[in-house]
């Protein structure tokens, strides 16, 4: 954590503010290590404050190092404000996350402490920046999530998925994560088959799970703080000539994307790789959504594979890919991997299969 907490004291100066005021309860725990609910951190270039509620009294005694000033106060941005020195004091926010009711409380809080000279200043976006650079100590955190969820799914899908509704099948992949130490899923699982699968989002329907389709399954798990996400399209017997058809479209477009990611080209570059194969091959309007995400703390974070993705990949970044094809009313399909960016390319995290599985 105190490499995490010297790079974000250099970014605070390099911005020329004199503290940046971290409220993102995400933010939060990369920062410092704790994962209580209510917390705020004033990150200053000499001073290190931490605020959180009586509740937490105990708890971030024993999760935070001891550079940390704690302060304990119910009302966690009047605190924040009652330990600002008078001014001229630069403080930066994180508009990506303060809410305009908040900010509207702390300037208020500011003009009663006599703040004058204490600039408010927008600050979005330097924390998730530093976040998306991995150390080796997440990666391998990341690593440990995947493993659990491919377990997980091992499990259940490996008893078997035919006659099951989508719902049952989604809520045994969540037991099975939990069982297993996760502090949860990352996200809600989805299980969607045949037509269903063609919903990018579908959520489970109490529908059983018929034979001779594919099935989509999307899940993950957090772990010690971290998330996995993976998606995997399943068969339950003989399949139409055009969803196998499918299925290896988009297999092939992940492969080319996977084959593609290093550091230097930006998230858009990768994303068009993958989206060329699907075009070609007559889906161009079926591929709605961007190839990928970065993950981590949060199981969505920067950086983006997708048209917009201007920032290039580098070292240590932490993304999905996860090419897609859904025919309304007919057929989806989705195959996802999670990988870290190395240096010369990239690592797969995730260890299951995508040859196109038969499942009973």
């Amino acid at each position: 954590m105190s490499a995490r907490r010297a790079a974000l004291q250099a970014k605070v100066a390099e911005h020329e503010l004199d503290a940046l005021l971290v409220s993102n309860l995400a933010n939060v725990r990369w920062l410092t290590g704790f994962d209580g609910s209510n917390a705020a951190a004033v990150v200053g270039t000499q001073r290190l404050r931490f605020v959180t509620d009586f509740r937490y009294l105990t708890q971030s005694a024993e999760q935070l190092a001891p550079e940390w000033e704690r302060e304990i106060e119910t009302d966690l941005l009047k605190q924040v404000v009652t330990g600002l020195p008078a001014g001229p004091f630069k403080l930066g926010f994180d508009d990506a996350h303060l809410t305009v009711r908040q900010h509207a409380q702390l300037g208020k809080l500011l003009a009663e402490h006599g703040g004058d000279g204490i600039e408010l200043l927008a600050a979005g976006g330097i924390v998730e920046a530093l976040r998306a650079i991995k150390d080796p100590a997440e990666i391998d955190s990341i690593r440990a999530a995947a493993a659990l969820a491919d377990e997980a799914f091992e499990a259940v899908v490996g008893a078997g998925i035919v006659g099951r509704t989508e719902r049952d099948v989604a809520l045994d992949l969540e037991i099975a994560i939990r069982r297993r130490g996760a502090e949860g899923v990352s996200f809600a699982p989805i299980v969607a088959a045949g037509e269903h699968g063609a919903l990018p989002h579908a959520m489970p329907r109490d529908v059983p799970i018929p034979n001779d389709t594919l099935v989509v399954i999307d899940w993950g798990a957090q772990l010690d703080g971290y998330a996995s996400d993976c998606t995997r399209t399943v068969a339950t017997g003989e399949l139409d000539p055009r969803a196998r058809a499918v299925y290896y479209t988009v297999l092939a477009a992940q492969e080319a994307a996977l084959a593609a990611l290093r550091p230097g080209p930006t998230g858009k570059e990768i994303d068009a790789v993958a989206r060329a194969v699907i075009d070609q091959a007559g889906h161009a309007e079926h591929f709605g959504h961007g190839l990928g995400h970065g993950v981590g703390v949060e199981v969505h974070e920067g950086p983006r594979l997708s048209k917009t993705g201007d920032a290039p990949l580098a070292a240590g970044n932490v993304v999905t890919v996860e090419p897609g094809i859904y025919v309304p009313g007919a057929v989806g399909v989705r195959i996802e991997d999670l990988v870290v960016v190395t240096a010369d390319g990239h690592e797969v995290l995730n260890g299951l299969s995508k040859a196109l599985r038969n499942v009973g």
